[in-house]
């Protein structure tokens, strides 16, 4: 018992300076984490929205479809798919910093060797050989390398939650943005069919002045052509009206059944939805893939404290009691007892630079993390910024083109009575026309595109997402461990 406790002092006493023999590398993050000061977000606070914005749109189909996209879009169910993953290898993790306990048998007919530690009779001989023993492991984690590898899961399972949050926003946004797509191609149809009535009367009138001897074959012609192009504007908009559909029940997870049950969209696209007009100063905390970079950078942190833990000595604590016995009737019996305790060490001597490696690739793993999180924080202030940028410009340019179709208007119908009246040619009712299409169509684009940025603007400020709390929290100690470390190397 004495040889036993002096041995275990020794290898705990010398574990440090075996340790030694491998030294961790000057190895440090190359990569900054951009500062929120130097961003410019410098607005109030960005206005909360419902988890179900788009209800503010009063369409009780939008409500219906939106649902459906939510519960039944694929690549929505893979991310939530991928969360679960995540946190089952969390789970996995915190199982391994605790004790383990096995239970392991075996009944086997064996050859013994004669020549070996057993006696005849056994010896050179055929018999069965049984254990039945139960094991006791525990890491004791003396230098934290399981508690890191515990944090990086941790902090894993929460950027996989963060990433499905990102793909709820993502996708509510791309059904909001289809169903308006599908109102103005059903808006292009109504002025198709505007365009057909008008055309057919112009061709009306041209016929009775042709017949009249008041006008030539030309002038027929050219209105039988613009009918024409109007029909074929007819079938292409309803082409694209049923592509819309086809979009919408993918979306939601379904095939060609719930076409039929896609009816016109009766959004109320004047809605004031509460917008920012600056960068709000919460944009960072707002938003779920900016907060998932974040648990990424920490992932990384965390990833490159287990790897210099490595350079550490693994200590183990072991039992295990038991049976063993040449013959099946021994067995169980009282002399057939075994049992074993100590401890089990692991300790990195010589590895040719295996460990330095994994190490700095940890380290380029967290610069990857944060130079992927600087990103991502750029890409959402130009989202942002551009999104707002779009909302002023389209809400004064959907002015002008409301003025724009109300002349138009006005000036087809005086073009079209003096040609009626004989006091004009065809060329100018034509071309009065033409300008009267074209600011219909142009006044339904800018008006679809402006419902579409303002949703836009919307979803990069975090649409309906409230952060959680904790997530937040162990975000911003990011920088200080980064700090540590470095200040460690």
């Amino acid at each position: 018992m004495k040889k036993s406790i002096s041995l275990l002092s020794a290898l705990l006493l010398s574990a440090p300076l075996l340790s030694a023999c491998v030294a961790t590398p000057p190895t440090t993050p190359q990569v900054a984490e951009v500062k929120q000061e130097n961003l410019g977000l410098a607005g109030a606070d960005a206005p909360h929205f419902p988890a179900a914005w788009w209800k503010a749109f009063g369409d009780p189909q939008v409500d219906r479809l939106a649902e459906q996209v939510m519960a039944g879009n694929p690549t929505l169910a893979g991310a939530l798919a991928r969360m679960r993953a995540a946190q089952s290898q969390l789970a996995v993790n915190q199982a391994e910093d605790l004790p383990q306990v096995t239970l392991d048998g075996s009944e086997q007919r064996t050859l013994f060797s004669k020549n070996y530690i057993i006696p005849p009779p056994y010896g050179g001989s055929y018999a069965w050989y049984g254990s039945l023993a139960g094991n006791f492991s525990w890491n004791l984690d003396f230098w934290g390398k399981q508690a890191d590898l515990i944090a990086q899961a941790r902090a894993t399972a929460d950027g996989a939650a963060l990433d499905a949050q990102a793909a709820r926003l993502a996708l509510g946004g791309s059904f909001a943005q289809t169903y308006i797509n599908l109102l103005l191609n059903y808006q292009n149809g109504d002025i198709a069919d505007q365009a057909v009535a008008e055309r057919g009367e112009i061709l009306k009138i041209s016929q009775g002045r042709f017949d009249a001897g008041l006008e030539n074959g030309s002038a027929v012609a050219q209105a039988k052509a613009l009918l024409a192009q109007a029909r074929a504007d007819q079938l292409r908009f309803a082409a694209a009206r049923e592509a819309d559909v086809h979009a919408i029940a993918a979306l939601a997870g379904q095939g060609a059944e719930a076409y039929a049950t896609i009816t016109r969209p009766t959004p109320n696209l004047a809605v004031a939805l509460p917008l920012p007009d600056k960068l709000p100063a919460d944009l960072l905390s707002r938003r779920p893939d900016i907060l998932a970079a974040r648990a990424r950078v920490e992932a990384a942190v965390q990833g490159r404290a287990a790897a210099k833990a490595d350079f550490y000595p693994d200590i183990n604590l072991a039992a295990m009691a038991g049976f063993q016995s040449l013959g099946l009737a021994n067995l169980l019996t009282g002399g057939s007892f075994t049992m074993g305790l100590g401890p089990a060490i692991h300790l990195p001597i010589f590895d040719a630079g295996k460990l330095k490696a994994q190490y700095a690739g940890a380290t380029a793993g967290l610069d990857i993390a944060v130079a992927d999180y600087n990103g991502a924080v750029l890409n959402s202030i130009k989202q942002t910024a551009d999104a707002m940028t779009q909302v002023k410009s389209l809400a004064a340019q959907a002015q002008q083109q409301r003025e724009a179709a109300t002349n138009a208007e006005k000036a087809f119908r005086i073009a079209e009575d003096r040609y009626r009246s004989g006091l004009d040619t065809q060329l100018p009712m034509l071309t009065a026309e033409s300008t009267l299409l074209q600011a219909r169509s142009a006044l339904a684009a800018v008006t679809a595109a402006a419902a579409q940025q303002r949703i836009t603007l919307l979803l990069t400020v975090g649409g309906g997402f409230e952060y959680a709390p904790a997530a937040l929290a162990a975000s911003e100690k990011i920088n200080t461990q980064i700090a540590k470390d470095v200040s460690h190397d």
